[in-house]
């Protein structure tokens, strides 16, 4: 349930001076730091309202950003419709063990945090997420760079932002 000090503590930043507000030690913001800084991979799903995972569940690129988690997915893909049906609470891990249905679970084992999704519209953010992604994804930029910027504009991709959130 996000609370009103979930809310205050979860906008205070991502692993900021508060070490994801406050509760979470030092030593065990190390290896997510770690993670976000080094894999070009999260693993994530929704969750449901019942508090249980959804079967949806996937590997993704994506960009730490001012704090925040971007990913920027087909309009029709599950990430995205499920924020559309009220499922804007998800679970991501952070590392790269390779396609998750693959890996036996094994991204279980990483580092892990709570988010609450949104989608972002305004061109000025989703610019400037791009090229924090451009950055990140050099070589990979020349074939997705324009495919993620028209489909945006065209509307067959939308961005998504995980603001992280007390686990």
């Amino acid at each position: 349930m996000l609370t009103r000090r979930r809310l205050v503590t979860a906008s205070a930043g991502f692993i900021a001076a508060a070490g994801l507000a406050g509760r979470t030690h030092a030593a065990d913001v190390a290896p997510l730091q770690a993670a976000m800084d080094d894999s070009e991979l999260i693993y994530l799903t929704p969750i449901r309202s019942d508090g249980s995972e959804s079967r949806c569940q996937a590997e993704v690129w994506f960009v730490h950003h001012q704090s925040m988690l971007y990913v920027v997915t087909a309009e029709d893909a599950w990430r995205a419709r499920a924020i559309g049906e009220g499922l804007s609470r998800a679970r991501i891990w952070v590392g790269d063990v390779g396609p998750w249905g693959d890996s036996e679970g094994t991204y279980r084992a990483l580092p892990q945090i709570e988010a609450v999704a949104s989608q972002i519209r305004d061109a000025e953010t989703q610019n400037s997420v791009l090229d924090a992604m451009g950055s990140k994804y050099r070589l990979e930029w020349f074939v997705w760079g324009p495919r993620f910027r028209n489909g945006l504009a065209d509307g067959s991709r939308v961005m998504l932002m995980y603001q992280p959130v007390m686990i």
